[in-house]
Order: structure tokens, then C-alpha cells, then sequence
């Protein structure tokens, strides 16, 4: 481990003790190719690479507080403009530390404690899901507007070419989702936590498909339901404001885009039976997610002040919604860098809307979704998130196709 000093003059007195604080703080991440540098002026790096990023500390105060709780006290300090980037790629340098986050053997505990206590004031009750989902999608629909493609589709798009503009990465996802589900004109979809409605739209509209979707967003409800009425699929779409709990009746395919996140693990199992009593013989349903390698809350800054009620799972936990209900895995991938991607584009975006976005509420507002899209970008970058696609079936449901090769065909078959 190498320490690098700049020391300009004159030098505060207690500049010895905030340095070594800082390299303490830098080799319990791993020694990240990222500069710290404090409110003297002073910088500190324990890496020989080139900084990806330097940032700036405002005082001694945010210094102590981001050693002690770095989960969440980076976020808040970043949002009330206490930490500044002074050089290089925020999103960049912080993939670069979570690379080289050293593990903490004292995490895990800690990590399990915050997670019961966060769990019990965020359950994901019907009325603590309402309440959850009202904090962040219901921001207003002008706001998302500015940032998000055409589609309003707020979920991991499909990258089949490295030309592809987002608005066609998300319309390749699109397709790619209802290919797994080898829709046909003519059968029902359900669809549960359906956004802006771009995905039951397509699929009436290409695919032929009747669609009852689902969603508690005021916000995005009503957008839906414009959008089904300017194309013309009223008659097609159906958009449901209601909680999944209270689906009812049958189709031919369940989709779940981007919804798993929030249900909270404890409501696995329900979620499960649900999707079971829902499909109709020969019927198969893809549940498309944020998730993790292995079981991690959401960083905490994430889930208080953007997410809360939020939990990525992981593969196993996810199997919590399938092996009771007695749905066979057909189908496993993992898109995790083309999320990557997706956040990039929307973080550009949204960096080229930053002075309607501060009109629309304020400067803190603007620096903290830059924190959370960079973070995103970051997270999945780095590997720390993962995007799992998982299709099943009824276990004894012989309707599977012998190889992968509709996936990537052009079309609707």
C-alpha cells in the first residue's frame, strides 16, 4: 500500500491527524484509484494508478461522519454539496470503488441489524407498498419525461447492437421479454407493476396480445391509459390502479417487469401463488429484476431516500417466489451490463436536463439523483448489482420449446 501526499502551505495543524484518517478510510476500500482531497486543499490517494475521480471534502465534520457510516453518510454529504467532485467521472470512480471495496468482517452483522430495523419501517404492506412507490413514482410524469426515452420505460433496456439508441435498446427489450414468453395474437397477458404502460402497449400492438395490467402509481396510471387511448388499444389494454395481491382471474402469460424489487422477500411466496393461479395450462411467466449475487440489503442511502421498501434479490431468494408454487425455471439470464448502459443513457440524459429538473424542485433535488443514477451505473458496473430475466412454467407443463432459438428470431411467431 503506498500513501501519496500533495501538502500545499500553510498547513493546518490538525492536517496530520485528518490524513491519516483518509488513508485509514481509503485502505478499508481497497485502495481505489480515487483522491480525496480536504478543505485546505491537501489531497490523499493510497493507489499508484491515475485517480478516476478526486473529490473534494468540504470539513472535518463530513470526514468523521464518512468514517464512521460511509453507507449512508456519502450519499447525504454528496447531496448537500459537502463532497464535490473536483475531477474525473463520478460514476466511474465509484465502479472502481466498489471493485476494490475491501470486505469488512464485520459487515454482515451489521448489515443484518440494519436491514430488521429497515424492514420493519418499510413493510410492504398494502398500504406501506402505496406509500413506498407514491415516494418515487409519483414524482410527476413531466419529470420522467425529461430523462427517460419515448417509451417512459424505466427498466433495463436490450442492447442487440452497440449502435442501438436507448429508445431502441428498450423497444429490443420489449421484444426480447415477449419472445421468452412466445406471445400470440389472441392470448391474454397479465402484467403486474406495468409503469408507463410501454410494455403492454407493445405487446397489444405487435403482438396481438390482451393485456390487464397492473399498478398502484397514480402517476403512471393515468399516462397509461392516455398513451392505450392516443394508439387506439383501449379495447386491447386494460390498466388496472390496484396492488398485485389483488389480481384476479386467468391468461396466458404473466409478465413482472421490474417489480420484484419492491415486493419485499417476505411476500415471495404469495407473489408466487399468484402467478401460479394465474396462468392457464400451457401458460408461462417472466419475472425481470434489479438483483444481487448473494443476499444484501440496498445500500442504505439508496433505500431511504430513493427506494425505500426496496430489496434486490438474489437468485436463491428469488427461487422463494417459484419452488412453493410449483413453477419450473425454463429460462435464467443475466442482463447486468446492459443496465449499465441504460443508466449511463439516462444519467446523460438527465445531466442535460439539470436546469428544468432544479426548476422543477431545487439543487439538492438535482444532486441527489445524479448520486443515485451514478450509483446505479456504478453498481452495475462494478458487479455489486445484477438484472436477472427468469421465465417459468408449471412444472409439469411439457408446452417448452427443445432449444433457445425463439428468443433471437425476428418477430412475433
Amino acid at each position: 500500500m503506498h500513501l501519496l501526499v500533495d501538502t500545499p502551505a500553510p498547513c493546518w495543524r490538525h492536517t496530520g491527524v485528518a490524513q491519516r484518517l483518509v488513508e485509514k478510510l481509503l485502505h478499508a476500500l481497497g485502495d481505489p484509484p480515487v483522491r480525496l482531497q480536504l478543505w485546505n486543499g491537501q489531497s490523499v490517494t493510497t493507489s499508484r494508478a491515475p485517480s478516476l475521480l478526486t473529490l473534494r471534502i468540504a470539513n472535518r465534520s463530513t470526514l468523521w461522519r464518512l468514517i464512521a457510516d460511509p453507507d449512508m453518510q456519502f450519499g447525504e454529504a454528496y447531496t448537500d454539496g459537502r463532497i464535490e467532485v473536483v475531477a474525473g467521472d463520478l460514476a466511474q470512480g465509484l465502479a472502481a470503488t466498489f471493485r476494490h471495496a475491501a470486505t469488512n468482517a464485520a459487515a454482515p452483522g451489521l448489515q443484518a441489524r440494519w436491514a430488521r430495523a429497515r424492514a420493519l419501517m418499510r413493510r410492504n404492506t398494502l398500504r406501506g407498498s402505496r406509500r413506498n412507490i407514491h415516494a418515487h413514482y409519483d414524482l410527476g410524469n413531466e419529470f420522467y419525461r425529461l430523462w427517460l426515452d419515448p417509451t417512459m420505460s424505466y427498466t433495463c433496456a436490450y442492447f442487440e447492437s452497440e449502435s442501438m439508441t436507448l429508445m431502441e435498446a428498450q423497444v429490443a427489450k420489449m421484444d426480447h421479454v415477449c419472445r421468452k414468453l412466445r406471445l400470440r395474437a389472441g392470448e391474454e397477458v397479465i402484467e403486474a407493476g406495468c409503469g408507463w404502460g410501454g410494455l403492454a402497449l407493445h405487446m397489444a400492438a405487435k403482438y396481438g396480445a390482451r393485456v390487464r395490467a397492473f399498478n398502484i402509481s397514480a402517476e403512471q396510471i393515468a399516462y397509461a391509459r392516455a398513451a392505450a387511448r392516443a394508439a387506439g388499444l383501449t379495447a386491447m389494454v386494460e390498466f388496472i390502479q390496484d396492488d398485485y395481491r389483488n389480481i384476479s382471474g386467468s391468461a396466458d402469460a404473466f409478465a413482472s417487469i421490474g417489480m420484484l424489487e419492491h415486493v419485499g422477500i417476505g411476500n415471495y411466496t404469495r407473489l408466487g401463488r399468484i402467478i401460479r393461479r394465474s396462468l392457464r395450462a400451457g401458460g408461462r411467466a417472466l419475472v425481470h429484476t434489479v438483483a444481487r449475487d448473494a443476499p444484501e440489503p440496498l445500500n442504505r442511502w439508496m433505500e431511504r431516500y430513493i427506494f425505500p421498501g426496496a430489496c434486490p434479490p438474489s437468485l436463491a431468494q428469488m427461487m422463494k417466489v417459484f419452488e412453493p408454487a410449483g413453477l419450473s425455471v425454463l429460462d435464467a439470464e443475466n442482463l447486468r451490463l446492459h443496465y449499465a448502459r441504460t443508466a449511463g443513457c439516462w444519467l446523460a440524459a438527465f445531466e442535460n436536463s439539470r436546469d428544468q429538473v432544479a426548476r422543477m424542485f431545487d439543487e439538492r433535488f438535482v444532486r441527489m439523483w445524479r448520486m443515485y443514477l451514478a450509483g446505479t451505473q456504478a453498481a452495475f458496473l462494478s458487479g455489486d448489482l445484477q438484472l436477472f430475466q427468469v421465465l417459468v412454467a408449471p412444472g409439469r407443463s411439457n408446452e417448452v420449446p427443445l432449444t433457445r432459438g425463439h428468443i433471437y428470431s425476428a418477430g412475433p411467431d
